[in-house]
Formats: C-alpha cells, sequence, structure tokens
C-alpha cells in the first residue's frame, strides 16, 4: 500500500465479516466465546487418534452447510436466480471441507456487509476473491488414496482434483456469488490469510476492484497432518484437559493444537462504503510482508522478520507505535515461538509497552493454520468495535522470559479497553511474516 502520509490513496473499510470456527459456527458465536474465555479444543472425534501421542485438536462442531438462508440471497440481481443456499447436498460430494468451511464463512460476511442489497449498483467485474489455504484438501487426499489401494483406478472420484486444490474455494465463492474480479489463493503456511488480507486491500488501493472478500481456511485434522505434527514435536500432548492445552506465554505449555477453520471479511472501498451507509467494522489502513531468511521452521533471533513485517504495517498506516492500543499475536503456544514474537513486539512497541495489551486468541480456537492470520485479524477487529480485549487463556504462571518483556498478556479474563487501533500477526512456515494494522473509522 502506498504510504498513507505522502500521497493520497483509495482507503479499506472492513464491512463485513464471518467466521466458522472451533468456538462457534458464525462470527457473532465465536466472539462471543472469546470475550467469555471459552475454550473450543476437545478430544478429536474424526478418526482413532489413541495409537497418537496427540489426540486432541479445535474441530468445527455441530456444522450444517447446507442449511438454508432464513431470506434468499440475490447475487445475480433481482432478474437472476436466487441463493437460498451456500451448498446442496449434491454440492456437499464435489468439495472437500476446508471449501465447506471457508464458502459458509465468506457467504456470511457478504450477508453481514449487505452487499445483497446494493448488487445492482455495482459492476460484479470490480468484485473479487483472496481466499487463502495452506495446505488445501488432505482430508480427501488420505480417503481417496485408500479408495484407490482399495479399488484401483476405476474407483477414483472424477471431483478429487476440485476436492483438493486449494484455489477451488476462492472459484467456488466466486461462481456463488457473482464476483467476476481477480479470483485467487494465496497460500503462505500459517501467514495465508494475513497475506490474503493484505494483497486484497492492496487490489483496493491500487484500484483494481471496488470490493474483495478476503481471509482463509483450512481443515487438516487428519491422522498424517496429526501424526505428521506430533513427530516433529510440535503438538501439545495435554490429552487428559483439551481445553488448558493451548497456553501461549505459560510456562508449562508444550505445543500447539492442529485446529480447522474459516475467517473470511468484506473489504470495501471506504467512499463507496459510506455512500451506500454500509456499517463499518474498521478500516484496514496497514499492511507488512516480510521473510526471515533463517530457517524453514523456526523465527529468527528476536523475531527479527516479524519485527519488520510490523514497523511495515505501522508505517505504511501512516500511524507511529505509540499509537497502537492492541497486538493480537500470532502466539501458538510453542516453547520457543511465543517467546521470540513477544520479544518482537516488545522492541517495536518499547515507547509504549505498559500501555499496550497483548493476546493470544489460539489460546481459545487452536491453530487454523492458514485461516490463523484472518482469525489474528478478526480479534483485532472486534476489539476495536467493542473496546473490549479479548484474552489469552490458560496463563496460569507466565513463562519468565516472556514476563520479564514487560508486556501485558491479558490473562484469563477480557479487558475492557478504548482500542483505536490494533494490530494483527500471523507468521509461518518458510519464514513468512504478515502484519495487518486497523484502526477506527
Amino acid at each position: 500500500m502506498p504510504n498513507r502520509t505522502t500521497q493520497p490513496r483509495r482507503r479499506v473499510a472492513i464491512t463485513g465479516l464471518g467466521a466458522v470456527t472451533p468456538c462457534g459456527n458464525t462470527a457473532a458465536d465465536t466472539w462471543a466465546a472469546f470475550v467469555a474465555g471459552r475454550s473450543g479444543i476437545g478430544r478429536i472425534t474424526r478418526f482413532d487418534a489413541t495409537a497418537c501421542n496427540a489426540q486432541i485438536a479445535g474441530e468445527v462442531k455441530n456444522f450444517e452447510p447446507t442449511r438454508p438462508f432464513a431470506t434468499p440471497l440475490h447475487p445475480r440481481g433481482a432478474g437472476g436466480e436466487p441463493l437460498a443456499q451456500t451448498f446442496t447436498l449434491k454440492d456437499l460430494k464435489k468439495f472437500g471441507r476446508f471449501t465447506h468451511l471457508g464458502a459458509v464463512a465468506a457467504v456470511e460476511a457478504y450477508v453481514d456487509s449487505g452487499l445483497d442489497a446494493h448488487r445492482a449498483e455495482f459492476k460484479a467485474e470490480r468484485m473479487g476473491v483472496n481466499l487463502g489455504v495452506g495446505l488445501g484438501g488432505l482430508p480427501e487426499m488420505e480417503a481417496m488414496h485408500d479408495t484407490w489401494k482399495a479399488g484401483g483406478f476405476r474407483k477414483i472420484s472424477p471431483f478429487f482434483i476440485i476436492q483438493i486444490a486449494p484455489n477451488l474455494l476462492a472459484g467456488q465463492v466466486s461462481v456463488v456469488l457473482d464476483f467476476r474480479g481477480p479470483n485467487m489463493s494465496v497460500a503462505s503456511a500459517c501467514a495465508t490469510s494475513g497475506h490474503a488480507l493484505g494483497e486484497a486491500a492492496a487490489a483496493i488501493v491500487r484500484g483494481d476492484v471496488d470490493v474483495m472478500l478476503a481471509g482463509g481456511a483450512e481443515s487438516t485434522v487428519t491422522p498424517l497432518a496429526i501424526g505428521a505434527f506430533a513427530q516433529m514435536r510440535a503438538l501439545s500432548t495435554r490429552n487428559d484437559a483439551p481445553e488448558k492445552a493451548s497456553r501461549p506465554y505459560d510456562k508449562d505449555r508444550d505445543g500447539f493444537v492442529l485446529s480447522e477453520g474459516s475467517v473470511v471479511f468484506v473489504l470495501e472501498e471506504m467512499e463507496q462504503a459510506k455512500k451506500r451507509g454500509a456499517r463499518i467494522y474498521a478500516e484496514l489502513r496497514g499492511y507488512g510482508a516480510t521473510a526471515d531468511a533463517f530457517h524453514l521452521s523456526s523465527l529468527a533471533p528476536g523475531a527479527e522478520g516479524s519485527a519488520r513485517s510490523m514497523r511495515a504495517a505501522i508505517e505504511r498506516a501512516g500511524l507511529k507505535p505509540s499509537d497502537v492500543d492492541y497486538v493480537s499475536a500470532h502466539a501458538t503456544s510453542t516453547p520457543g515461538g511465543d517467546g521470540e514474537e513477544a520479544a518482537a513486539i516488545a522492541s517495536v512497541f518499547a515507547e509504549n509497552k505498559s500501555a499496550l495489551l497483548v493476546s493470544g486468541v489460539k489460546s481459545m480456537t487452536g491453530h487454523l493454520l492458514g485461516g490463523a492470520g484472518a482469525m489474528g485479524a478478526f480479534a483485532a477487529v472486534m476489539a476495536i468495535r467493542d473496546g473490549l480485549v479479548p484474552p489469552t487463556i490458560n496463563l496460569e504462571n507466565i513463562d519468565p522470559t516472556c514476563a520479564e518483556l514487560g508486556l501485558n498478556f491479558t490473562p484469563n479474563i477480557a479487558v475492557k479497553k478504548e482500542v483505536r487501533v490494533a494490530l494483527a500477526n500471523s507468521f509461518g512456515f518458510g519464514g513468512t511474516n504478515a502484519s495487518l494494522v486497523v484502526a477506527r473509522a
């Protein structure tokens, strides 16, 4: 994005939110769980994990992607075919679970934005989609491999490629909602949806489009994914107390909890949003993207690349670190990563860290991988809307190396605070970093 302080630019409003997460099947339910400090993590139910040392995950529960809408949508205008539901039963067989989750979240965000009532005023060619997915259809890959081994080539589904390709989520959403502008999918590990939001906002700033559906999704609670992360010794093995397993900054943290879900935003050119009388949650003002160029699975010492990402986002927002009231941290609950990110936050916000609040909502959701960046940004946006910072739950005994940094990690209970500006971080394997600055509009 061009620097706000040196040249005029188109501004980016956030006008719609959708979420399907372990904490709730809507954005409202997910936020209510955050405010209450309620975990969505439990024992794995998708498969028998008893032979694995990690047996817990953040699964989306009671999910009904075929549920009819209360009122049909008209994304193709009054004369077009109305949309009565996101998926039919027949549709479900064509797509992978990550597409089920992501498309439902995207439609919720679209409905929340109020755009449907204004479709006749906007060109579909000026509306685009950037929905990131980190790993794609891993459950479907595993299942189809078993089918092929048992029955041969003729048993392979003709829908298999559509089920697993990461960009099919963005493609399906563009078809369902008739968004004919840019249609793409970012894949940058756990920074995926942070990058998707930042790049989508940049497209609006450049003038390429006026509306973008942006965010991410993931569904990889499978034997291979759980087993692989467990073999890396990256997962928590607190199997006897799943809701206590994800505990960023706590000295007894022992790894992250793998989860699934999706969070999607409607981003819209600010003047257009105001003209149509849209409710504006916040403005997406800054975006920073950097590389550590250090290690494929560990942060650089002092999270140097992460610090550069935060500084870039703040600078591009035309702000100073002292303007930021809240940091929605990546905070995965890993022994090394939390401390490195915390050190970077303390460095960037050295002048105002006594007034800054920091929290990690993965303590409640677990790690959504490709959906994690959008989840962190969602917490930041809602903190601005409600003047309420969600807690880092399970923070019972702060790690001494984190405590000595002098940051307030918002332990266990949400805190009322006027939040004018918030920053959200997401970092991923490969040394990739994304930071987003959102501000009161």
